[in-house]
């Protein structure tokens, strides 16, 4: 990291000529590495720009992090307040010299204009609703993205009086069908972002800010807006959590401000919407109840001669938000407590009785400290609807291995056959009541609309398109114009359509005539996701060409007669998305334990950096060599080698040498060994079939045998029995347990196996992704092209065999195949890294496959083991002779570690 501009990459620790820091914040006495890791971040954040900081697994990285950006943030803080105390000073002495403004040669308005702003804190006073996206700015397609991130219903439950043709709402008071017509849309001023509706209102508000204006019971007071902060996210809550946990460690914890964020399904309260499950059912629910609070006082027809209009109280919305006393104590007590995580917020709200999603939000720009998930910062519109600002703040992302496939996922939209139908329903369905009532404008864009759902229709109907699907597929893959083209929506123009969408409001007001038409109490957010999902789609058309493609998917009509399938736009390129977090913040930091091959992040994320212009940081891990064991194992106790590709890994003879090399295993391993697989279907398949054959009943006889679930939600409690199993009787090898894992399911990602709980792992075979894949294929095409533009991909359909994705494999030139392998082997590291967790900590690694093993004289620079991280390939046994010697090598290593204990 040196000052002339050559790349600043820094290797094992060894910090050069930089300034070392001290971190009093740091609780306990650091280690070397320690040192040098938060010296290289304090330095990055010093310097601005982007940095990447690999620092393994178990070495105390969160804690680097907390003490070395946060002790950035305080120094910063005082540089600044002295700048200010010295501008202060000069200022008063040049006022003595009658050198500055305020002097008697300047006009007295000059002086009452300008010179009482000299002497005005830095920190500034804004209003919230200012910062959630109200103040005006220009529209453009940038804008119409961000408005339809939160397009949600606003619709109080309905009755039908069929007889009458009108609609009962609330005590019985009639309203007819015109409730549901649309105002009257002009669209001359579209070009300068205008609409016009019926009644000469303007409307240049976005739609997002639906969820901004729910934070009134926070947002009318002012808020002190800090110059910088530094935001710290992750990608899922319970690493977010450990992160405020080691916070608490710290003196920061009390001296800083903090605000914790996440989703409403994790901080929601609110036992009528938690009973709905679903997210997206959970997200629109809250919106409704907010909206319904907005409207204290609506308008209602008066069933009175005279005609006049009536005021009536209108539903209160959600109950954890009708008294403002309770929210700003929930704030208050937030702010005393110091760092809270998701859990505890949670706890407080219900204590309270007030809603701590909205609570959290509400302490975001007085923090110093922000934590929150990738999506809430990631995506734009999520910021826009948060209020973040990153402008001179820093943004530290962690766990960054996969950040650019996470980054680009967040902007696919996906519209269902059973979405399109409902959709084409209610439109038709209102269009025919309305038509002789709707304005030219209305009428042409609704029309506009029923041509491009049943042109989707049509294309996820027909199978004896041969463009698109050969006679056995059921998937392809189009351009963008491709697509468009073949459908002859060519000459659409789909951003006025989308502004016409988001601008008149039409989608509720569809929606809730439809809802009447359906049933006489339908769940209007069905209707509403429907519609949400196309606009989703006809948003990403409106992308370059190259950076995604659209998916369709025909799959085979289901027993109950509906036809399945679905379109899919597939975002490929993450370089302008992270680009606009780049240009806003002063610094970004990518950190995570196994961050390499950086090349391939560099040109997937910002290829327009210059190398030397990308500070990169690599330490060592901190335990001693005589602490780690690992072993690529290439045959098993009876001499069968190790095959787990494809085509092998199910025969009986693989299944079979794989039960007794883990029948070995509970007899040489003490506590708790984890077993990875490559999927859920394959460790049912071997499962079953050690039960079938008996070897399961070997294993537990030994050791109890646990199997992570699907769902996420029953993980926890298999963890704790897992856990109470090995704390049993300690210290033996006949006690303990063996859990099968799932590589890149929740135990893979994120949970922490120290001392007992992990001292083996068992990485079973390579965990390549599916080639059949066809959105994993597409970005492998799309990468092999990076900085090749001349090369373009046809038209490649997939019916489901993975020979067609091998034939994309063996087309690639390098990029993609290279991805595609890290990809596999990123998944590895992810999961062996759940061992060694701290100084003293030890395991076995065993990696069974015969691709482990290596041949020093063949081997290059794409062999797996090449891509393990330093601190295990250094110290990796790559072949043994026989099982006997692995056996061995495993007796040797834990006799040593049992006899350190004595």
């Amino acid at each position: 990291m040196k000052s002339g501009g050559k790349m600043s990459m820094t290797m094992n620790g060894e910090m050069g000529e930089e300034t070392k820091q001290k971190f009093r914040a740091f609780p306990y006495k650091p280690y070397s590495i320690q040192i040098d890791f938060m010296n290289a971040l304090y330095d990055s954040l010093d310097k601005g720009g982007i940095a990447m900081l690999e620092s393994p697994t178990g070495t105390g990285k969160t804690l680097s992090i907390i003490c070395s950006a946060l002790q950035w943030l305080v120094d910063r803080k005082q540089r600044q307040n002295n700048d200010s105390l010295v501008d202060l000073v000069d200022m008063h002495s040049n006022r003595k010299n009658g050198d500055c403004v305020g002097s008697d040669e300047e006009p007295d308005w000059l002086r009452n204009s300008f010179g009482s702003k000299e002497v005005e804190s830095p920190k500034k006073k804004v209003k919230v609703k200012k910062r959630l996206g109200f103040s005006s700015k220009k529209r453009d397609e940038t804008e119409i993205e961000e408005s339809f991130r939160d397009l949600y219903s606003q619709f109080r439950e309905i009755e039908v009086d069929l007889e009458h043709n009108v609609i009962v709402r609330g005590e019985g008071e009639r309203l007819d069908d015109k409730e549901f017509l649309v105002d009257e849309y002009e669209s001359g001023d579209e070009k300068n972002g205008l609409c016009k509706r019926k009644g000469g209102g303007v409307c240049c508000g976005s739609s997002s800010s639906d969820d901004d204006n729910e934070d009134k019971g926070f947002s009318d007071d002012e808020e002190e807006e800090t110059d910088f902060k530094i935001y710290f996210c992750s990608r899922t809550h319970s690493q977010l959590s450990q992160f405020v946990k080691e916070l608490r460690k710290t003196d920061f914890g009390n001296e800083l401000k903090v605000a914790c964020l996440g989703s409403r399904k994790n901080f929601c309260i609110n036992e009528e919407v938690m009973k709905l499950g679903n997210s997206t059912l959970i997200n629109e629910r809250c919106l409704d109840l907010q909206k319904n609070k907005k409207s204290q006082v609506s308008k209602k027809k008066n069933s009175g001669v005279d005609g006049r209009k009536r005021q009536t109280k209108s539903s209160s919305g959600c109950p954890m938000l009708s008294k403002r006393k309770l929210q700003k104590q929930f704030k208050t007590e937030m702010t005393e407590k110091g760092p809270l995580d998701i859990e505890d917020l949670v706890r407080l709200g219900g204590n309270l009785g007030t809603c701590p999603y909205y609570g959290s939000r509400s302490m975001v720009h007085a923090a110093d400290l922000v934590v929150l998930p990738y999506q809430s910062l990631l995506s734009k519109s999520s910021r826009e609807s948060l209020g973040l600002s990153l402008k001179n703040s820093v943004v530290i992302i962690d766990e960054a291995h996969n950040l650019a496939d996470s980054l680009i996922s967040m902007y696919d939209s996906k519209v269902t056959l059973s979405q399109l139908e409902l959709v084409n329903s209610s439109l038709e369905g209102y269009f025919q009541r309305f038509q002789n009532l709707l304005g030219p404008g209305n009428r042409r864009h609704i029309q506009t609309l029923m041509v491009l759902t049943r042109a989707f229709i049509q294309t996820l109907c027909n199978t004896d398109d041969a463009n698109f699907i050969n006679s056995s597929g059921s998937e392809c893959s189009l351009c963008i114009n491709e697509f468009v083209f073949s459908l002859n929506i060519d000459n659409i123009n789909l951003v006025k359509l989308l502004l016409y969408i988001k601008d008149s409001n039409m989608i509720h007001k569809v929606s809730g005539y439809g809802d009447k038409i359906i049933s006489l109490q339908n769940d209007t957010t069905s209707v509403l996701s429907a519609f949400r999902a196309l606009a989703g789609i006809l948003l990403s058309l409106t992308n370059h060409d190259s950076d995604g493609r659209i998916i369709i998917s025909r799959k085979k009509p289901t027993e109950s007669g509906q036809q399945g399938g679905y379109l899919k736009y597939v975002m490929l390129t993450g370089e302008k998305i992270f680009h606009e977090i780049v240009n806003e913040a002063h610094a970004v930091v990518l950190a995570g334990g196994t961050l390499q091959p950086i090349e391939e992040t560099r040109m997937r994320l910002f290829p327009w950096l210059a190398q030397d212009q990308l500070h990169f940081f690599s330490c060592g891990h901190i335990i001693s060599s005589d602490n780690i064991l690992p072993i690529s194992v290439s045959t098993g106790p009876t001499g069968q080698p190790f095959d787990f590709s494809y085509s092998c890994r199910s025969t009986s003879a693989m299944v079979g040498e794989l039960g007794l090399l883990l029948c070995n295993l509970v007899t040489a391993v003490p506590q708790g060994i984890i077993v990875f697989f490559s999927s859920f279907d394959y460790e049912e398949y071997v499962y079953d079939a050690w039960k079938a054959s008996g070897i399961l009943g070997r294993i537990t006889k030994k050791k109890r045998v646990f199997r992570e679930p699907r769902k996420n939600t029953e993980v926890e409690t298999i963890l704790k029995e897992y856990k109470e199993s090995i704390d049993a009787t300690p210290g033996t090898a006949n006690n303990g347990a063996v859990i099968l894992a799932v590589v890149g399911g929740k135990i893979s990602e994120g949970i922490n196996f120290s001392d007992g709980l992990g001292r083996c792992i068992v990485m079973v075979g390579l965990p390549y992704p599916s080639p059949s894949d066809i959105e994993l294929m597409e970005r492998v095409k799309h990468i092999d092209r990076i900085g090749d533009p001349k090369k373009i991909s046809n038209v490649t359909c997939f019916n489901g065999d993975a020979q067609a994705g091998f034939e994309v494999l063996r087309s690639c030139k390098h990029r993609g195949k290279e991805y595609y392998e890290n990809l596999c082997m990123k998944a590895v590291n992810q999961s062996i890294g759940r061992a060694i967790r701290h100084i003293n900590d030890y395991a076995a690694i065993l990696l069974v496959d015969t691709r482990y093993t290596s041949d020093s004289s063949k081997k290059n620079i794409s062999h797996p083991t090449n891509k393990l991280p330093h601190w295990i390939k250094n110290r990796l046994v790559s072949k043994t002779s026989s099982y006997g010697e692995v056996h061995r090598l495993l007796h040797q290593f834990f006799k040593f570690h049992k006899s350190k204990l004595v």
